[in-house]
């Protein structure tokens, strides 16, 4: 099966767009609830990424994700002719790496396009195995705004 890319870049504005949502929902949550301010505001947010082990490892994660997808966002920028990636790169801590991240994906979903580049087919186990991971990704997406 294959996907247009305009669907998918549609896929991935919407992706950007839940998690616009989603990540600074609870931002605004964390620094409206004072307790940011009283100890400390942004220095007080990242050492609460370290509050306990779990949230330390998904802090870690994250923080070797984004490097692993900066390098990687540089080199594809580079190769597609694609203008203004360390906007992306710099956005992603001003925002956070699951909006930036899929808007680069949409432009160069465009540039591929632009370039006539051939969308690769999936399998049904591939479209599964997304579907999979999606819904329950969205699922709690969604859940958070209103958690």
């Amino acid at each position: 099966m294959v996907i247009p890319r305009s669907r998918l870049a549609f896929f991935y504005g919407l992706l950007a767009f839940v998690a616009l949502l989603a990540t600074w929902n609870q931002n605004l949550h964390y620094f409206g609830s004072g307790a940011a301010a009283s100890s400390g505001g942004l220095g007080a947010f990242v050492k609460d990424t370290f509050a306990n082990p779990a949230a330390a490892s998904i802090t870690l994660d994250l923080g070797i994700l984004v490097l692993t997808v900066a390098i990687w966002m540089v080199l594809e920028a580079r190769r597609l002719g694609m203008p203004y990636v360390w906007l992306y790169i710099v956005g992603a801590f001003l925002t956070a790496i699951s909006v930036t991240f899929p808007l680069f994906m949409l432009m160069r979903e465009r540039r591929l396009a632009t370039l006539g580049q051939v969308q690769p087919a999936i399998t049904g186990a591939d479209a599964i195995g997304l579907a999979l991971v999606a819904v329950p990704t969205l699922v709690l997406s969604v859940w958070s705004l209103f958690a």
